[in-house]
C-alpha cells in the first residue's frame, strides 16, 4: 500500500507518492517550499525575483538557481541559442503574459522585439554566483527546466527527512526515489485516454514529457518556443526523456523540439523518445521500458 499527497503548485497539480502518508508538519514543510519557489521564479507574479528582475536592478536569486542557471549555459550552448530562459518577453507578446490575457500583441509589436536582435541569455546577463543583472531589465522563463528543478528538490527535501522512497510527480515531470518501480505510461498526445508505450522508473530516475497539445490558446499558439526566432515550434509534437536528475530531463524535452537528440547526447546523457506532428516516433538510446507501435493501450496516469 501506499499513500499520495495531492496538492496544487506554481500552476499544476502535484501527487506525491510515499509509503506511509506524510504527517502535518511534512505536508507543511513541502508546501512552504513550492510556495518559495514560485515567489522566486513566476513570472506571473508581481512580489517574485523574476519580475524583480525585469524592473531593473541586480538580483541575489537562492542556491537553487546555481545549478539551474548552469543547465540553461548548456542548454543555450547545445541547442545554438534555441533554449533560453530570455524567451519570456516573448511568450508575453504571443500572450502567454502575467494577465493571461492570451491575446498575441500586435505583428507590429512583435516584428519592432525582434527587430532589437535576439535576445540572448549569454549576452544580456551578467552572473555572479546567483545574482545576476541584465544589461537592461530582462525578464527570463524558467518554464523549460523549472518545474523539473522543483521535482528534484521536493525529493531531496524528502529524503533529507527520512522519507527515503517517494515519487515525485508534478503534472508528468516525475522522479523516483528509493526502492520500488513504478510503471508509468506515456500518455499520446492526442488521446489522453491512450497511451503510446509505458517507461519502468526506478531508483534515482527522472521522467519528463512535452506536448505542444498543453497550454495552447489559439491555432498554432502554445507555450513551446524557439527562442531563435521567437515562434512557437511546428514539427514536433511531443516529447518524452528519462535523465538521472529531473531539471535536466525537464529541459531536454524543450530542448528536442528544435535539435536533434545526436547533438544533445554531446553533452547530456539521456534516452528519449519524439513523436512528430505526422505522427513519425523517433527514439533514442536506451529508454528503459516498452513501445507499442501498433497497440496503444489505456492508462490511469496523465504525463502532460
Amino acid at each position: 500500500m501506499t499513500s499520495t499527497f495531492t496538492f496544487d503548485g506554481i500552476g499544476t497539480r502535484w501527487d506525491i507518492v510515499t509509503d506511509l502518508p506524510l504527517d502535518a508538519r511534512l505536508r507543511a514543510l513541502v508546501l512552504d517550499r513550492v510556495e518559495a519557489f514560485d515567489i522566486t521564479w513566476s513570472r506571473f507574479r508581481e512580489d517574485s525575483l523574476v519580475t524583480r528582475l525585469a524592473q531593473g536592478g541586480p538580483v541575489t536569486f537562492p542556491e537553487e538557481a546555481r545549478a539551474l542557471f548552469d543547465l540553461y549555459d548548456a542548454l543555450s550552448e547545445a541547442t545554438g541559442g534555441a533554449v533560453d530562459p530570455l524567451v519570456g518577453r516573448d511568450l508575453e507578446l504571443w500572450g502567454y503574459d502575467a494577465d493571461y490575457t492570451l491575446v498575441p500583441a500586435s505583428r507590429e509589436a512583435r516584428e519592432a522585439h525582434r527587430a532589437q536582435g535576439q535576445p540572448l541569455w549569454r549576452d544580456r546577463v551578467r552572473r555572479d554566483g546567483t545574482t545576476v543583472t541584465g544589461s537592461d531589465p530582462v525578464l527570463i522563463d524558467v518554464g523549460a527546466a523549472g518545474k523539473g528543478l522543483l521535482v528534484d528538490i521536493l525529493g531531496q527535501l524528502l529524503h533529507d527527512e527520512g522519507v527515503e522512497s517517494n515519487l515525485v510527480d508534478g503534472s508528468g515531470d516525475m522522479r523516483r526515489r528509493g526502492s520500488g518501480t513504478d510503471r508509468i505510461g506515456l500518455e499520446h498526445p492526442l488521446e489522453p485516454e491512450r497511451v503510446i508505450g509505458v517507461v519502468e522508473l526506478r531508483d534515482s530516475m527522472a521522467l519528463c514529457a512535452s506536448s505542444t497539445t498543453r497550454r495552447t490558446w489559439g491555432p498554432g499558439l502554445h507555450h513551446v518556443l524557439d527562442a531563435r526566432t521567437g515562434w512557437p515550434v511546428r514539427d514536433v509534437l511531443a516529447t518524452w526523456v528519462t535523465a538521472d536528475d529531473c531539471r535536466t530531463a525537464d529541459g531536454l524535452t524543450t530542448a528536442l523540439f528544435t535539435t536533434p537528440a545526436s547533438r544533445l547526447a554531446r553533452d547530456f546523457d539521456f534516452a528519449s523518445i519524439l513523436m512528430t506532428v505526422d505522427g513519425e516516433v523517433e527514439t533514442w538510446g536506451e529508454f528503459p521500458g516498452e513501445l507499442f507501435s501498433n497497440r496503444p493501450t489505456h492508462t490511469t496516469r496523465t504525463h502532460f
